[in-house]
């Protein structure tokens, strides 16, 4: 049987913690249903309490397309979540998905960028497409 001994969170990061005992009488289906649940619980820990927002830009700097990237016909887009303050500057860039040599120009780019003035700190999902010139 597998039982739930503790799940924990910091950071964003959730850590489950699970015991294995054979011999106590239980069978398979208790494991199993022990297993969903801690995935059921994880789950729920995992999703984000607030959606991110939507926050008007005020200046855009455009992504240098690495040179890199063009020898080796790298396109694509780059998804990412950008954390903005109050005051409409951008405080911290993460990249979620896309290719790593396009990553690197899209968060450069978008550090520089501003945004309209909010009453809090926010964060804000963005996609940044690079396409090879033709």
């Amino acid at each position: 049987m597998t039982l739930l001994d503790s799940i924990s969170a910091q950071k964003g990061e959730y850590h489950v913690s699970l015991t294995r005992r054979w011999g106590d009488g239980v069978g398979w289906r208790a494991s199993w249903v022990a297993h969903v649940v801690a995935l059921a619980v994880l789950v729920a820990l995992a999703v984000p309490g607030r959606a991110a927002e939507e926050r008007a830009v005020k200046s855009k700097v455009a992504p240098v397309y690495p040179e890199i990237a063009k020898r080796l016909h790298v396109s694509g887009m780059v998804k990412l979540v950008v954390t903005v303050d109050a005051d409409g500057k951008v405080t911290d860039v993460k990249t979620v998905s896309g290719n790593q040599l396009l990553a690197a120009a899209a968060e450069e780019a978008v550090h520089k960028w501003r945004y309209v003035a909010g009453d809090r700190q926010t964060t804000v999902d963005l996609s940044i497409n690079f396409d090879l010139p033709k």
